[in-house]
């Protein structure tokens, strides 16, 4: 039986993000094998099975292996299949992925972690369409397309000879960068709004009431180093603790780990200490710098804001009668440029 289309919606509008959706529909219909990457977080995994589902094996089946969750022998297993007897404890034969995927997609999440011994294997599937399970001698012919997806800059490990060039371009007929949320802050509140609609549908509460306009502005404030996933996690969070189903979620739940009595580290990372060491460029012309910071703010909040001077202003810290002030000191219309 062919594998259903996810029925987890893509959620999106940033320019960033539409871009990359485009690259997606173009790539798909191609059979090649594809590479997804980003940021821990992003959506990796539905870009991947995005790929199959606009492809003409969308009908047949799409197969998905975390590969850092195994051991080498154990993903060799799973991937190719084993015959009975092959070793201790392989009581009958045992069908591998790459047989299951025929004529469909097979997804290897965390591609970075693959032993250089499984990647010639796979490597070798990609060049000639054959497998052989473990413990067999018979050759099968399987038609897969390959969608690698990793967080690791693979050209890097490649130039460090921990990762075969060879496999690296064969996989990386072409590449999908996810965005990461921080370059999509058009859709936080979007995203935000979807997240806590279906949390509070599975809380059974008869409806969501929306979020302040404190608690939104916390949202676009925060820098989501664990994109998606993060907000998806702390908005949740934030509806299930909240108090009152019917009023607006004011406080966000950022961290699950936030209380009084929570465990602090001894020492500051060395990259913070580091960015903390950083002197600035000197000579500058400061009354023109702290200009072109101020205009940049003044931007980034209005684009944040989709355009909201009041929750731009809050965005800023600021009455919205600064906020204005400073948008005719900046000569800023407030709107977006057509």
């Amino acid at each position: 039986m062919p594998d259903e289309r996810p029925t987890q919606p893509i959620i999106g509008e940033a320019p960033a993000f539409l871009e990359m959706l485009e690259h997606v529909s173009r790539a798909a219909p191609l059979g090649r094998s594809v590479l997804v990457v980003g940021e821990r977080g992003t959506g990796k995994e539905l870009i991947a099975s995005r790929l199959h589902y606009l492809s003409e094996r969308w009908g047949k089946g799409v197969v998905k292996v975390n590969c850092a969750a195994l051991t080498e022998s154990i993903l060799e297993s799973e991937l190719f299949g084993h015959e009975a007897g092959a070793f201790t404890g392989a009581e009958r034969t045992h069908v591998g992925h790459f047989e299951r995927a025929d004529g469909g997609t097979l997804i290897l999440d965390e591609l970075a972690t693959i032993t250089p011994r499984m990647q010639e294997k796979i490597l070798r599937v990609i060049e000639y369409g054959e497998i052989q399970r473990v413990g067999g001698a018979k050759t099968l012919r399987v038609d897969v397309r390959i969608v690698g997806s990793t967080n690791a800059d693979l050209l890097a490990l490649a130039e460090q000879g921990k990762f075969r060039r060879d496999l690296l371009d064969r996989l990386a007929f072409d590449v999908i960068t996810v965005p990461p949320l921080r370059e999509r802050t058009e859709d936080i509140l979007t995203l935000a709004y979807a997240f806590a609609v279906n949390m509070a549908s599975e809380l059974r509460h008869s409806f969501f009431p929306g979020f302040t306009a404190k608690a939104a502005s916390a949202l676009l404030r925060h820098p989501w180093p664990g994109n998606v996933r993060e907000l998806k996690n702390a908005v949740e969070r934030s509806v299930y603790r909240s108090e009152n189903p019917e009023s607006p979620i004011a406080k966000i739940a950022f961290d699950p780990f936030d209380s009084p009595f929570k465990l602090t580290a001894t020492e500051m990372p060395a990259r913070q200490k580091a960015e903390a060491a950083r002197a600035p460029l000197l000579p500058v012309d400061l009354t023109l710098r702290l200009n072109d910071i101020e205009r940049e703010y003044l931007d980034a909040a209005l684009v944040g804001a989709r355009f909201n001077q009041r929750l731009a202003a809050d965005l800023l810290g600021i009455s919205y009668h600064q906020f204005r002030g400073k948008l005719r000191k900046h000569k800023f219309s407030g709107q977006p440029v057509p």
